[in-house]
């Protein structure tokens, strides 16, 4: 099969030709259909993830077709389309028997683990557990952003911060990430501000449900803060950082409003400082959300069924398997960033 390749954290990813994937006992192959380019993917391309071995194939973000299965599927079916979470489940361990498979112990990530969706297939474990199915109504590539940076916003905000109608919320980062929660929030009948130094991903954010939007380029952190008091009237009741960075985050916590919540969603090359003498003073909540566990995703489906949530319309690019290389460098040179961009394989 074909599939996008590095063979050194940094070095050049190349489009090549690697054995197909064969299923083992519990799971199941996926014939690629379209999978995301996601931050996650460059955390993984750049070395940040020890449990990497290479050469790897990225990519966790998909949905496809069950092409194999190993033994002891009986419960999935070749030719199902599906999707799976960004984290899946071992579904023995203490946090899977409590619902809590997103922080499983024993967790398996295609693109991290073993080799992922940047490529025609895709090895998925524990299949019964993990695959979610997705109706063939549902747009490709909406169906493929579920898997991790829809889900994870989802979660984090209806999950974690469990955000309520008419609270403001400030999101900041506005890329693929940023912009689900944007519009999961807004669905949800919040009040909901971007923040991002793109006029691009502004207007994406304001097209997604945004009631403001903050230019943050060339101001100084305290500034985005005032304006963001300002507009809140003392502070936001829940905040969420999209893009890992030590400062954004701060920006993020300083601008909620006492007893405030902050989700963490963006991940960090390496363990940032916080402002804990804000949290300490204002009584805020840190939470994280690191994806949604695959039993909470029929909910989430019933609401983008509705027409509520349209996670489609985040999806700015779609480019072939060849073009992905490039991609992932432009991503990660700030390059042609705003929205998201699909990878269709075939």
């Amino acid at each position: 099969m074909r599939a996008v390749l590095y063979e050194s954290f940094g070095g050049v990813p190349r489009v090549v030709d690697v054995p197909r994937p064969q299923p083992g006992n519990g799971d199941v192959v996926v014939q690629v259909i379209a999978t995301g380019l996601c931050r996650s993917d460059l955390h993984a391309w750049a070395g940040h993830d020890p449990g990497i071995r290479l050469p790897h194939v990225p990519g966790h973000e998909l949905v496809g077709r069950i092409a194999d299965r190993g033994a002891g599927v009986t419960g999935l079916r070749v030719g199902q389309r599906v999707t799976v979470p960004f984290v899946c489940a071992c579904g023995a361990c203490p946090e899977c028997e409590s619902g809590n498979g997103q922080v499983c112990r024993n967790q398996t990530q295609p693109g991290f683990t073993h080799w992922g969706s940047f490529a025609e297939y895709v090895l998925i474990r524990n299949a019964e557990l993990n695959v979610i199915p997705v109706p063939d109504a549902l747009d490709p590539g909406a169906a493929a952003i579920l898997g991790c940076r829809f889900a994870t916003s989802f979660r984090g905000l209806v999950g974690q911060a469990r955000v309520q109608e008419d609270e403001w919320v400030v999101v900041v980062g506005c890329g693929g990430v940023g912009l689900s929660a944007v519009m999961i929030a807004a669905a949800m009948g919040a009040r909901v501000i971007g923040v991002d130094v793109s006029a691009e991903a502004l207007a994406l954010a304001t097209a997604s449900g945004a009631e403001h939007v903050i230019d943050s380029s060339g101001l100084a952190d305290a500034e985005i803060v005032a304006a963001v008091r300002e507009l809140t009237g003392g502070g936001a009741a829940v905040s969420v950082e999209a893009l890992g960075r030590e400062s954004t985050t701060a920006v993020a916590i300083r601008s909620l409003a006492r007893r405030g919540r902050h989700v963490q969603i963006g991940l960090f090359a390496s363990d940032p400082r916080l402002p804990m003498g804000d949290v300490i003073a204002g009584e805020l909540t840190v939470l994280g959300s690191h994806g949604m566990a695959a039993r909470h995703y029929p909910a989430m489906l019933e609401i983008i069924a509705s027409g509520k949530l349209r996670p489609e319309e985040l999806i700015t690019r779609r480019i072939s398997l060849e073009e992905a290389p490039a991609a992932m460098i432009d991503l990660a040179n700030a390059r042609n960033t705003a929205g998201v961009t699909l990878i269709v394989p075939g």
